[in-house]
């Protein structure tokens, strides 16, 4: 081989071997761009999406603390059984003791009216 080809071919290996040394070294820096670019484009969605999950998070702790309190209610009100029908019972008594008190009025009234008795005679006598 003459000197002309041998300068050749290690001109061929060098430039090989400095090519994949420069791919080697800037890979890295690359690889880093790459993912740089893949946050910034992907970072908005995903804070947008945590801001949507934490509105939604606070909405059902509402809810939640909505239906526990109206559960409460309900488990409350089951057992108070025994006062609605005590407000039951003093309600009839005070219905009937109303109707006695109207009745009793009413006769009252009936007997205190000048043309009461007349209009009963009257009534009784056409047979109305």
């Amino acid at each position: 081989m003459d000197d002309q080809e041998m300068q050749l071919k290690v001109k061929r290996v060098t430039d090989k071997f400095t090519e994949s040394m420069y791919v080697l070294a800037n890979e890295p820096s690359v690889a880093l761009y790459r993912l740089q670019e893949h946050v910034r484009r992907s970072l908005p969605e995903l804070v947008q999406h945590k801001t949507d999950m934490q509105s939604w998070e606070e909405q059902s702790q509402g809810a939640i603390y909505t239906v526990e309190y109206a559960c409460s209610a309900v488990k409350s009100m089951t057992n108070s059984g025994l006062y609605f029908k005590s407000i039951d019972g003093l309600l009839r008594q005070a219905i009937t003791l109303k109707d006695q008190i109207s009745n009793t009025q009413g006769r009252r009234r009936r007997v205190m009216e000048p043309g009461t008795l007349r209009d009963v005679a009257e009534k009784h006598s056409t047979g109305i």
